[in-house]
């Protein structure tokens, strides 16, 4: 059983600690240095467990290490920080970043030296592509052996140079402080993204002094310039093709109730980028679909013949712009707006004619002050078309004659029905996923968890820590049965923290996506992308988690209300047409 901190350093009068990112009235630093003449040894390790308690951490990720053994011992009197411990590195990772995008806060993730970082390096590689804030923190050699090519030894500069925002070694105990402050800021600033700290063995257990006060880390976002906004409300008048492209990560409630209201006050078109379609409430009259994988043509058009782009909170990356087809690069022919709190990507690929270095929720709130009650509006019919093809594009395909098994688009739309506009939906990679984002309409910011770097495993860790993070919310993870099984053993995880998700685990039998593609450039000829996995059933029910298998759709909604029901972790597996291989495509 866990001691808490107060038995050990304080009196029973001490006061708890109240808890806040960024702030602790009565953190565990107040009461280490209150003590700091008794015979309590302070090490590198207890001083980061405590850096991380005064920056807000509740919760963190890893697989346990010796080579972090000194942090996992301080974290033994810190109950206020739970401990959840995955089952393979990459979990721990996605489960991470998954923590990070909910809460706008670093996401926790601790991993042992070399192969437990090059494990967890696809978290990192998640949260760059995803701007979501993570830290991750290594186990590394002793200072004394490093550059010996020792023991799991790795140069994590050289490893994870290109793909965080910083990465750092940390060779002085009392730097602690100083480098973990500078790591929440960086990871929150700007683009957020990842920090790698890596953490020598000798350095955890060496003697450290005391952490020095409060930590502090609001991140404060340019406000966007009036001359500015003018330009664009003075565009807006003029055009009659206008379309906003939404995406982005680091919104806040009162920003996209701006946003909401400014777009509705010009009735604008807005169109979700990929695997961001929870920023708007789907059912938004204003709102005209997905620029992701297997988009409507029809909005793929209404891209290339808008006369004004206001893109706000996206980077532009190659699946939204239609692997950069839908605007002309560098040059576009529409009048490009990009708002994106990061200067590096304004113009990465398409030169704007109007750049705005800002958070969305900052421009969203001045551009609804600025803007007129009354606009002139003249391109309502436009939108009002635009809303319409969305709908009937979200419509069920017709099923094919020759097709056999579930009907996925019809169990993506039941459970899109049926659950509370709080439910999230977390996915990985695969064609599947087509039919997750073509039918699911989203309804609350946060609701939608899928990886825009496309890996595959992410659902089950992002759901395991939706549902630790909001335990009241319906969490749902999809996987193909290749998706599903890079990651399957995190089911003992999810039964271990009560984590009650459900995973819907759509078995086709193949590598549906490398199929797909093999169909199309050497029909007739497929090798390698079959799969042969278990019985999906008995492997969920070994780990504890209860477990159906669905044939037909007609049975679904009843085996969905059976596993929410469960006090427990939950699969249903669904048999469906390998042939099936999107919603508009068959092999063969």
């Amino acid at each position: 059983m866990r001691k808490s901190l107060r038995s050990r350093l304080t009196t029973p009068e001490a006061v708890p600690a109240q808890r806040g990112y960024g702030l602790q009235q009565h953190s565990f630093t107040d009461k280490i240095m209150s003590h700091s003449n008794t015979q309590t040894t302070l090490t590198g390790g207890i001083v980061l467990a405590n850096a991380l308690h005064q920056h807000g951490v509740d919760r963190i990720f890893c697989v346990p290490g010796e080579s972090y053994l000194d942090v996992l011992d301080a974290l033994y009197d810190l109950p206020d920080i739970e401990v959840v411990v995955a089952k393979h590195e990459g979990a721990a990772a996605n489960m991470a970043e998954a923590d990070g995008k909910l809460t706008g806060r670093p996401g926790i993730c601790f991993v042992t030296r070399g192969p437990g970082a090059t494990h967890g390096s696809i978290g990192v590689h998640i949260a760059q592509q995803d701007s979501t804030p993570m830290i991750m923190f290594i186990g590394q050699v002793p200072r004394g052996e490093r550059g010996r090519d020792s023991f799991q030894e790795i140069d994590y500069a050289a490893m994870f140079g290109t793909i965080a925002k910083w990465v750092v070694e940390i060779d002085d105990p009392d730097r602690i402080e100083e480098i973990v402050a500078r790591a929440f800021r960086i990871a929150t600033a700007g683009r957020p993204g990842p920090v790698v700290i890596s953490l020598p063995e000798d350095m955890l257990g060496a003697l450290a002094r005391p952490l020095s006060g409060l930590a502090s880390n609001s991140v404060i976002a340019n406000a966007p310039r009036e001359e500015d906004i003018d330009a664009i409300l003075g565009r807006l008048r003029e055009a009659a093709r206008p379309l906003v492209l939404l995406g982005g990560t680091g919104w806040c409630d009162e920003g996209l109730n701006a946003f909401r209201r400014f777009i509705e006050r010009w009735d604008l078109p807005v169109a979700a980028t990929f695997r961001h379609q929870d920023v708007l409430d789907n059912r938004s009259p204003n709102y005209v679909g997905h620029l992701g994988l297997g988009p409507d043509p029809k909005l793929a058009e209404l891209v290339k013949q808008a006369d004004l782009i206001l893109a706000v909170g996206t980077r532009l990356g190659s699946v939204s712009t239609g692997d950069y087809g839908y605007m002309s690069v560098p040059y576009p022919a529409q009048y490009l707006v990009h708002v994106y709190p990061e200067q590096a990507d304004i113009g990465r690929v398409f030169s704007p004619h109007l750049g705005l270095v800002t958070s969305s929720s900052a421009w969203a709130l001045t551009m609804l002050a600025r803007s007129p009650e009354q606009p002139p509006v003249s391109w309502s019919a436009r939108t009002k078309e635009a809303r319409g093809n969305y709908l009937q594009f979200s419509q069920m395909p017709p099923v094919h004659e020759a097709s056999v098994g579930v009907n996925l688009a019809r169990v993506v739309k039941d459970i899109s029905e049926t659950l509370p506009d709080t439910a999230v939906v977390a996915n990985g990679a695969g064609n599947y996923t087509v039919w997750v984002h073509r039918f699911f309409a989203y309804k609350q910011r946060g609701t939608c968890l899928a990886p825009t770097n496309g890996s595959m495993g992410y659902g089950v860790p992002a759901a395991i820590a939706a549902k630790l993070r909001n335990p009241e919310r319906d969490v749902i993870a999809f996987a193909g049965d290749g998706c599903f099984l890079m990651y399957a053993q995190e089911l003992a995880t999810a039964v271990q923290y009560r984590a009650n998700i459900v995973v819907v685990v759509v078995n086709n039998g193949m590598y549906g996506t490398i199929r797909m593609h093999q169909e199309k450039r050497f029909p007739g000829r497929p090798i390698g992308t079959d799969l042969t996995g278990p019985d999906f059933v008995a492997l969920a029910t070994a780990f504890g988690a209860y477990a159906e298998r669905v044939d037909d759709a007609d049975a679904f909604l009843e085996a969905l209300e059976r596993t929410r029901s469960q006090d427990r972790p939950a699969v249903i597996e669904l048999r469906t047409d390998p042939k099936q291989i999107t919603p508009f495509m068959r092999i063969g």
